[in-house]
């Protein structure tokens, strides 16, 4: 069983459909009658705030951000060989979408590295591309957060890598 993550405000964590988020507030709310003890979480860049039952966070897979040491596991996967399979894109394009909705940043950084075209590769369809910049956005805006630095510079370490790799 795993141990339950305590949240407090000011945290950044990440749910796994969202990417990063702080957390506003730990608020006692009453809902139907029930009083629930809720986390109130921000996710600037959607321009959303969500409400997570404390009791629900596990099930919901939130989790707190990553250490460095994960980060540079993400990053090592990056430098790795594409492993593309041959199956039809359809099905490639649910297991990406998967592995991106699971906020596991070793599966971000597989599906990054997968999809990554150099200049004298042939270019991605459109949906190659979609896919490939939500990776990038969601691992990115997880590695900001872990390195305290900007998206905009985390994104160009992350490609940088992709390009030497």
């Amino acid at each position: 069983m795993a141990k339950q993550q305590k949240f407090e405000a000011g945290d950044y964590v990440v749910y796994p459909a969202h990417g990063v988020g702080k957390v506003l507030a730990v608020e006692e709310q009453e809902i139907a009658g029930h009083r629930l003890e809720v986390l109130v979480i921000e996710f600037d860049k959607e321009r959303m705030i969500l409400r997570i039952p404390t009791a629900k966070v596990s099930a919901a897979g939130l989790r707190n951000l990553s250490t460095r040491k994960e980060m540079q596991e993400a990053l090592k996967t990056l430098k790795g060989r594409s492993r593309a399979k041959r199956a039809m894109w359809s099905r490639r394009a649910q297991e990406y979408e998967a592995k991106i909705n699971s906020g596991n940043p070793i599966s971000i950084a597989e599906v990054l590295r997968d999809l990554h075209r150099n200049a004298d590769q042939p270019d991605q369809s459109y949906s190659e591309r979609q896919i490939y910049q939500s990776a990038l956005e969601r691992l990115s805006r997880e590695l900001a957060a872990v390195e305290k630095i900007d998206e905009d510079t985390a994104q160009e370490k992350l490609e940088s890598v992709l390009q030497v790799a």
